[in-house]
């Protein structure tokens, strides 16, 4: 298991912190449900400034390549995780009920120890579709048969009866 990385939210942003680095797939078990496997890796950065209000902000980058599971043939859907998030950090409850009200921008309550792998988990899994799946006729167990498979179908198969009547015959 690697080593979480942990901020104090407000600190980072008055020293304009930033940290770049890869996160394994592996690591991030509440996305597990959703996934085909646990292969990869993703690459974060994460940066704090003050926006033009002087809020404090963190601005997070979040690329990679993960497999999803499609939810109609179950096989491997290759998903590129491409994210930026700004997320306004506010000292209270009520100052963060009072931004989700107003629905302009996202906000997090600012901690001494924020992890940033549990918010980058989370901002993924937000960002995810409720039912992934390949587009219309990509999946492999699932194709449809055309109209013309239908009839090509039907004019092939031989009557019961006809069947019958040669085995009668024979006897």
């Amino acid at each position: 298991m690697s080593v979480r990385f942990m901020i104090d939210s407000i600190d980072f942003v008055r020293n304009a912190g930033i940290h770049q680095d890869k996160i394994p797939v592996l690591e991030l078990a509440r996305l597990h449900d959703l996934l085909f496997d646990n292969e990869g890796e993703l690459r974060y950065t994460i940066s704090g400034h003050f926006d033009k209000n002087n809020k404090p902000n963190l601005h997070l980058e979040i690329k990679g390549k993960i497999h999803l599971c499609c939810q109609r043939c179950l096989d491997k859907l290759p998903h590129i995780v491409d994210l930026q998030t700004i997320l306004l950090l506010v000292e209270s409850e009520a100052e963060l009920d009072q931004v989700d009200e107003e629905d302009t921008i996202d906000a997090i309550l600012a901690t001494p120890d924020l992890d940033v792998w549990s918010l980058i988990e989370e901002e993924i899994i937000l960002s995810l579709s409720i039912s992934s799946r390949h587009p219309d006729g990509a999946c492999e167990m699932y194709q449809p048969e055309s109209n013309e498979d239908i009839l090509f179908d039907k004019t092939q198969l031989t009557n019961p009866f006809a069947a019958l009547a040669a085995f009668k015959n024979k006897n």
